[in-house]
């Protein structure tokens, strides 16, 4: 039997936060165990070869619109872009995750972890110890159980990255992050796609402003966007996957080419033998952790989507560390949520951190908002691309930030000025007296801050 102070289960971000924290702290032996690819969902099918394919997509898309007198003409290899987007991720995972093992000396066991007691897995017959454990397993593409579904060849996200042709037409279920980047992506590439989601807007959990400009946006890009869809069965006819789908009480059908699920994460629980350690999970099989990230087994701990919501790979890498030290160093750290922005890459991009207007009315909070168009950033109006917006909820009585919603084309870069105001409690007077370049994006955040104390719209540049 082999022994180690801590054995990670998993390789991606939050395994890899893990393992590195731990060799920091002084862990003499650790062990990684992978059953698949190493590097997780992050680096091999999630955001970066996407947000790859996404740039491909709007250069593709976006290269003659806005600018007189610019004509560029080319055409899309779609397997070339493929081939591209294999040697970007082989290239990130031997650097960023394959070569960092090497360089931390750290074991790396290949196969199929299986708890056989709370101190010790089996993989590959053979048993490994440990004195502390860390589950890092991740997620996977949920898929619901819609009638006809187990007869067709729908796509994940990860077949769809795959494709060795360019399919005419496309259904996504699902018209949240996931979903909506890919239908954009295909869109953009020249796919004709349909979005059916299941709420009465697309995503629905963010300011319902943001929600309406976006949608809009997209339709006007020629993708067929349909809300408060409930799909009831899926069958293939014709070599065409068909989707039925009830909108109140009217019955409709769509048909494509393909199919896409885009319908939320499982975490991965299944086959680790979680109850010879000792290790509860909830209803929708996220491991159950406290606020230091501790499993219902004293030596086990857990980090990442295998956790649950929400599942960024920023939020993973950062509990993986938080994991790691407490276990290893016993250091009492705990995950802070408040402050942790989130994005989504469509064109235009929507990045959020902090509480919405309703989730402040709802913790009670005495709040007022300011919301100005793009349109008045004079950077926006240079680029010819003033869509979208930015929100900005503050606390009534204290001018205190309490949120920041961005619908923008740089709106994932946009935002970490509304991540210091709201992790640090600035007020937007910080904001107003902070020098900023210009002209830039990220003005944006101060001319919002200022829409609160007088009308912007009658302002000259760079004025206080």
């Amino acid at each position: 039997m082999e022994k180690f102070d801590l054995i990670i289960l998993g390789s991606g971000s939050a395994a890899f936060g893990a393992v590195i924290k731990a060799v920091e702290l002084g862990a003499a032996k650790v062990a990684m165990i992978e059953k698949g690819t190493i590097g997780g969902t992050c680096v091999n099918v999630g955001c970066v070869p996407s947000k790859h394919l996404l740039r491909v997509g709007e250069i593709n898309y976006y290269r003659n619109h806005g600018h007189t007198g610019l004509d560029i003409t080319s055409s899309l290899d779609f397997a070339g872009t493929i081939n591209e987007k294999r040697e970007i991720v082989e290239g990130l995972r031997k650097g960023r995750y394959i070569d960092v093992i090497d360089a931390l000396e750290v074991t790396l066991v290949r196969g199929q972890a299986v708890f056989v007691s709370k101190n010790e897995v089996k993989v590959n017959n053979k048993i490994l110890h440990a004195d502390k454990f860390i589950i890092a397993t991740g997620s996977s593409s949920h898929i619901p159980p819609i009638e006809g579904i187990d007869g067709v060849d729908y796509l994940t996200n990860v077949e769809a990255m795959e494709l060795s042709e360019l399919p005419e037409s496309m259904i996504v279920l699902g018209g949240r992050a996931l979903g909506l980047e890919f239908a954009q992506m295909f869109a953009h590439f020249g796919t004709k796609v349909t979005v059916l989601q299941r709420s009465p807007r697309i995503i629905p959990e963010e300011e319902s402003i943001i929600s309406d400009y976006l949608k809009a946006y997209l339709e006007d890009e020629g993708i067929n966007i349909q809300t408060g869809a409930g799909v009831r069965s899926v069958r293939k006819e014709n070599g065409n996957i068909i989707v039925t789908a009830l909108f109140g009480e009217e019955k409709r059908e769509f048909k494509a080419a393909k199919l896409l699920m885009a319908t939320g994460r499982t975490p991965n629980t299944r086959d680790l033998g979680l109850e010879k350690a000792g290790v509860q999970v909830n209803d929708n099989g996220a491991v159950i952790v406290d606020e230091e990230l501790r499993t219902t087994s004293p030596d086990i701990w857990a980090a990442g989507d295998v956790i649950g919501e929400p599942m960024l790979e920023t939020v993973a890498g950062k509990e993986g560390s938080i994991a790691a030290g407490n276990a290893i160093a016993g250091k009492g750290k705990k995950m802070d949520l408040r402050a942790v922005p989130h994005a989504v890459f469509t064109m235009p991009q929507v990045a959020s951190v902090g509480l919405t207007e309703k989730k402040a009315e709802e913790t009670g909070i005495n709040c007022k908002c300011s919301t100005i168009p793009m349109e008045l950033l004079p950077r926006a109006v240079l680029a010819k691309d003033t869509r979208g917006l930015v929100k900005m909820v503050v606390d009534a009585n204290t001018g205190r930030v309490l949120g920041v919603h961005i619908l923008a084309s740089l709106a994932a870069d946009m935002i970490h000025e509304g991540v210091l105001a709201v992790k640090y409690g600035m007020n937007i007077d910080d904001i107003i007296d902070t020098v900023h370049v210009f002209p830039t994006m990220t003005e944006a955040v101060k001319l919002v801050a200022q829409s609160f104390r007088k009308d912007i719209s009658k302002m000259s540049c760079c004025a206080e």
